[in-house]
């Protein structure tokens, strides 16, 4: 396994707790996200801003822990966190004891932002994200590839923040997983930031838990809220394909992040048989399959879901997919990266391998480790 690089595709940074506090604009201080220990009857540190549902912050840095171990570790609060919280210098350590040569990274508590009510404030904070997040990877902007946050109540200041980030270094950008329901991704008012996009060369990303109405994740239910994560970020992909936004920017790039991947066969295939039957209802005409547009332009990130790997790959891409840590939340194999890479990744070739750990997303946001 010695002679394979691995470069995580969805890894995550972790704010540190007085990041918005301290830089947010002067305007929402009283607003800014912020931490609370023990809230009501619940022991651990929680994660608050608004209307969002708290939540306890150490599930951002579980990894590592077994799962019996998991109930009293979210328990903790920052006491319990990495030092790579706070310093950059630490997360290359923490990269190479996974045996990891860079990550792709994601917010962590931004996620839950997306699910504000007030879109000035989820601006502010986004900005406030994105000037520390492309602070912190100027540290070493090859290892930690740095993605930013946007929002897109209002499409030319998402355009805007687009710029912005691209000129911080960041490499790519989340937006809504799923936007507003009286505004899908298949409306033109978008149009300016796909073009933006693709002529920038910035993915953008539809991640787990970044819808507008917020995580819909509830700890009380955790097993069935964990189960309709994906969802919301399919009708997305159908939204973009039908509409035609993927038919006028041929060059945008999207990420389905860390929403698996085994869907995508079932998922091609129901959208060109729901074309080939119902387009007529709605007057939708596309050159093309529309699974042609999703493997053309959709990559997708997993996990654990090694055994369907080769099945994917044949039927949807294997230029498409990228394997990822989530490091350094609950869901990952830290620090077994390496071995987990070796052991369970066996449905693939060597050559295929390669890509799918660490050549595939080195292309998509063109950063050459040499």
């Amino acid at each position: 396994m010695a002679s394979y690089r691995i470069v995580s595709a969805d890894s995550h940074f972790v704010e540190p707790p007085n990041m918005w506090s301290e830089r947010i604009d002067q305007r929402f201080r009283d607003h800014a996200p912020h931490t609370v220990k023990n809230y009501k009857d619940r022991e651990g540190e929680f994660f608050m801003c608004e209307n969002i549902q708290p939540v306890a912050v150490a599930g951002f840095f579980g990894s590592g822990k077994s799962s019996e171990e998991l109930p009293q570790h979210i328990k903790r609060g920052f006491d319990a966190a990495p030092g790579s919280v706070w310093n950059p210098s630490e997360r290359l350590k923490e990269q190479d004891r996974d045996g990891v040569s860079g990550e792709i990274l994601y917010t962590s508590m931004g996620m839950l932002l997306f699910g504000l009510d007030d879109p000035e404030l989820r601006g502010a904070c986004f900005k406030a994200f994105n000037d520390w997040a492309g602070e912190y990877c100027s540290y070493n902007p090859k290892r930690l590839i740095g993605t930013g946050t946007v929002t897109l109540e209002n499409v030319d200041e998402g355009v805007k923040e687009l710029q912005r980030c691209a000129k911080k270094g960041l490499r790519g950008v989340l937006i809504w997983g799923s936007p507003p329901e009286d505004k899908p991704y298949s409306d033109p008012v978008y149009d300016p930031f796909w073009a933006a996009s693709q002529d920038l060369d910035m993915p953008i990303s539809l991640h787990i838990l970044t819808g507008r109405r917020g995580t819909r994740f509830s700890r009380r239910h955790v097993l069935r809220s964990y189960m309709t994560l994906p969802h919301e970020i399919q009708v997305s992909f159908a939204d973009l394909v039908l509409g035609g936004v993927l038919e006028r920017f041929p060059r945008l790039k999207l990420v389905s992040a860390e929403n698996d991947i085994s869907w995508l066969p079932h998922f091609c295939y129901r959208i060109d048989h729901a074309y080939d039957r119902l387009r007529h209802f709605e007057g939708t005409a596309l050159p093309m399959k529309p699974s042609n547009y999703m493997k053309r332009q959709a990559w997708a990130t997993f996990q654990f879901e090694t055994e369907n790997v080769g099945f994917t790959a044949d039927k949807y891409g294997r230029d498409k997919l990228m394997w990822s840590s989530d490091y350094p939340h609950t869901d990952s194999p830290w620090p077994r990266s390496r071995d987990f890479i070796e052991n369970e990744i066996k449905s693939i070739s060597d050559q295929d391998k390669r890509g799918i750990v660490a050549d595939n997303v080195l292309r998509l946001y063109g950063i050459n480790l040499n």
